[in-house]
């Protein structure tokens, strides 16, 4: 069986919605970007599309096997990695062959590890692409909240306009720090600020942290972009903050509160550890450049 995908999200959302809220922490990504394009396209009922370019798609076996039951997606905005959740081996390798058929371009791949090297292993076949693997992130379930204790100086506050300049420079700084697009930042946060999914810790009055949260889906949300600048660093403020933006999403209906972390950051491991996050997954994170080229870093 091919992939069947579509930009249209509520077609997406459809087929395949079932499938992503069996397991709302393991799918985070794809429940809550759909949530944002669901949102975006509302807005726009003209055009139902993902303006973004995002292609989505869905996996069924051979109906001799569970007739009408999708049994892996995937997710991919144009800059950004190709996200798969759980699927069998045989459609990982068939959406490498399908991605590089259509010429689309894919510069990277987030997944569990052995779907991870089994797509690179097909996509070099298919398109000459090397591929290094850029980090390992670890996926994280909300237990039982534990607030730091002492708890920092200061308090939370749910940000706003007048924030906006320092949110931009703060995401720019976090998606530098991490590697990842930071042009991106300003539209990042103009859609957090719209629904009130950003806060900030002060101290004195002044913002000296901040931490971001998803819009709730299927009673899940996601904690991210925790930032607090170099010289601020070392006085709990991001315990602090992700404890607030963590309970706040609680007190909001959530069920279930998760996040991410690069494994090689000790630090922020066991800040979330501390309190009260516990591991769901590992995943790999790869980029992939043309065989030769400054990025063809593969062994």
């Amino acid at each position: 069986m091919s992939w069947l995908v579509t930009q249209a999200v509520e077609e997406f959302l459809a087929e395949a919605g079932d499938f992503l809220r069996a397991e709302p922490a393991r799918n985070t990504v794809l429940l809550s970007v759909t949530e944002n394009l669901r949102v975006a396209a509302a807005a726009r009922p003209t055009r139902p599309r993902a303006g973004d370019g995002t292609l989505l798609g869905w996996w069924r076996p051979s109906p001799a096997h569970i007739p009408n039951a999708v049994v892996g997606a995937f997710l991919h905005t144009p800059g950004f990695p190709v996200v798969l959740t759980s699927m069998p081996g045989e459609a990982v390798t068939a959406l490498a062959a399908e991605l590089a058929a259509s010429g689309r371009r894919v510069s990277g791949l987030s997944a569990q590890a052995q779907a991870a090297q089994a797509f690179a292993a097909a996509w070099r076949q298919r398109t000459g692409d090397a591929s290094t693997v850029r980090r390992l992130i670890r996926l994280w379930l909300l237990a039982t909240l534990v607030r730091p204790n002492p708890g920092p100086q200061g308090e939370p506050r749910v940000a706003d306009e007048r924030d906006r300049d320092l949110l931009i420079k703060w995401s720019r700084d976090f998606l530098r720090d991490i590697r990842d697009r930071a042009e991106d930042a300003a539209a990042e946060v103009d859609q957090r600020l719209g629904y009130g999914g950003l806060t900030v810790w002060e101290a004195g009055g002044t913002p000296v942290s901040m931490a971001g949260i998803t819009r709730i889906v299927h009673a899940m949300a996601r904690v991210g972009s925790v930032y607090t600048p170099p010289e601020l660093r070392g006085r709990g403020y991001a315990s602090g903050v992700t404890a607030a933006v963590s309970q706040a999403a609680l007190d909001a209906g959530a069920a279930q509160v998760v996040l991410f972390t690069d494994l090689a950051n000790a630090t922020s491991n066991a800040l979330y550890e501390r309190l009260g996050y516990r591991p769901v997954e590992d995943r790999t994170e790869l980029s992939f450049a043309a065989a030769g080229s400054p990025g063809d870093r593969a062994r």
